[in-house]
């Protein structure tokens, strides 16, 4: 079994207009889907967007494709629930990816740059198949192939993520750095040596996800 990550990008002509309007929004970062489905020609997925509601909700409105969808406020951006038609394709992107031995697996983040990457798991043989069988409009780029089975997700526990955000609230980042460490430990009410050790483990992490997976 083996795991491969992917980047597609599509061609200009062929973006479908969400995703369209993702790349011209200035007040949309980008799109992680973690979860969906699609039965009978309607897809249904629930999604992270790095962004403002508003400008999302504004797209969404104009789509005649779309069945429902609830946006739900939280911090950095929004969830949204959504269910629309597919096009006359009849098959999201998910299944045509998808071989009978591979299976595509969330998150996939959807970029600004018209670029969508994803995480497969499987066996070669299929996962040679998608790479040979990319997308009409779409070309594809092939980002690191695992022996082992690997997804691509946020690394980060909860407390280290609350660390990493802790220190630049306070300061720790900035050059010169304006708060030091007894200052993060402070915002978590923990101990110094904890603050540290969730700030060194975090870090880590977040340095090798980034050298992994490319600017």
């Amino acid at each position: 079994m083996k795991s491969m990550r992917l980047e597609l990008e599509y061609a200009p002509e062929a973006i479908p207009p969400l995703h369209e309007g993702i790349c011209e929004s200035p007040a949309i970062e980008r799109e992680v889907i973690v979860g969906g489905q699609a039965v009978d020609g309607v897809e249904t997925i629930t999604s992270f967007v790095y962004g403002d509601p508003e400008a999302y909700e504004s797209l969404l409105v104009d789509l005649e494709a779309v069945w429902e969808y609830d946006i739900t406020p939280a911090d950095d951006g929004f969830f949204c629930y959504l269910r629309r038609e597919l096009g006359s394709e009849g098959a999201s992107l998910l299944t045509a990816l998808s071989q009978e031995t591979v299976v595509v697996v969330p998150p996939i983040e959807v970029r600004s740059d018209r670029t969508i990457r994803l995480t497969l798991v499987g066996h070669s043989k299929g996962l040679t198949a998608v790479v040979d069988e990319v997308p009409a409009g779409m070309t594809l780029d092939v980002r690191w192939v695992s022996d082992d089975v690997t997804v691509t997700g946020s690394p980060l526990s909860d407390r280290q993520s609350a660390a990493l955000r802790a220190a630049s609230d306070v300061g720790f980042y900035e050059i010169p750095r304006r708060g030091g460490i007894e200052a993060v430990a402070d915002e978590l009410d923990c101990a110094v040596s904890t603050a540290s050790e969730l700030l060194r483990r975090g870090e880590a992490t977040a340095v090798d996800r980034v050298l992994e997976d490319g600017p």
